[in-house]
Formats: C-alpha cells, sequence, structure tokens
C-alpha cells in the first residue's frame, strides 16, 4: 500500500509538472521550465522510495503498470480540475485497457 500511495504522490507532481504549465501560457517559458524541474524535484522525492520499497514485493513489470494506470488516475483527476477537461468515450476505453494490463500483469506473473 506505501508503494502505491509514494507512486500517487509521485505522480500528483509528475503531472503538475508536464502539464501544469499549460494554465500560465503568459510566462515566459524559461520561467516554467524552471517552476516544472522544481515540481520534477518532489516528484523523484516520493517515486525513488517507491520504486526501491515496491521492489520488494512487485517484479520490475508489476511497479511499471501500477505506475501506468496511478498515472492515468491522476492526471484524470487534475486535468479535470485545472482544465475542465473530462475524457471522451475513446479515452475512457484506452485507460480500461490500461486496469486490463494492471489486471493481467498481477494476476498472470510466476
Amino acid at each position: 500500500m506505501i508503494t502505491a500511495l509514494l507512486l500517487s504522490l509521485s505522480n500528483i507532481f509528475m503531472t503538475l509538472a508536464w502539464y501544469g504549465h499549460l494554465k500560465f501560457k503568459d510566462k515566459p517559458l524559461w520561467l516554467v521550465i524552471v517552476v516544472s524541474w522544481g515540481l520534477a524535484f518532489f516528484e523523484y522525492l516520493f517515486q525513488v522510495p517507491a520504486n526501491r520499497i515496491g521492489s520488494a514485493r512487485f517484479t520490475l513489470a508489476q511497479l511499471k503498470v501500477m505506475q501506468e494506470c496511478i498515472t492515468i488516475v491522476v492526471f484524470t483527476i487534475i486535468v479535470g480540475l485545472l482544465f475542465r477537461q473530462m475524457p471522451r468515450w475513446n479515452n475512457i476505453i484506452s485507460f480500461l485497457l490500461i486496469v486490463a494490463a494492471v489486471y493481467f500483469t498481477f494476476n498472470f506473473e510466476k
């Protein structure tokens, strides 16, 4: 559970670093790059321990698929809140396919 929590926190910072600057298109590019790098620092503060702790229990493939699923959830929430953009039907299907990847990764690993 701690791995999923740390990955969730990491993804909040990652999503804000990658997409949050789009709310500030009037700001100079150099400034949003610096701010994004600052946010990425906090992403790594959570992501590195998450993978270090998680690798004791999960395979690397499981960690990656878990991270991708968490990324989609966090991305959807942040984009909905900050940009008022909701996923369309085709986005939802693609998200469900990622959830299916989680199922197959965790249930058929030996």
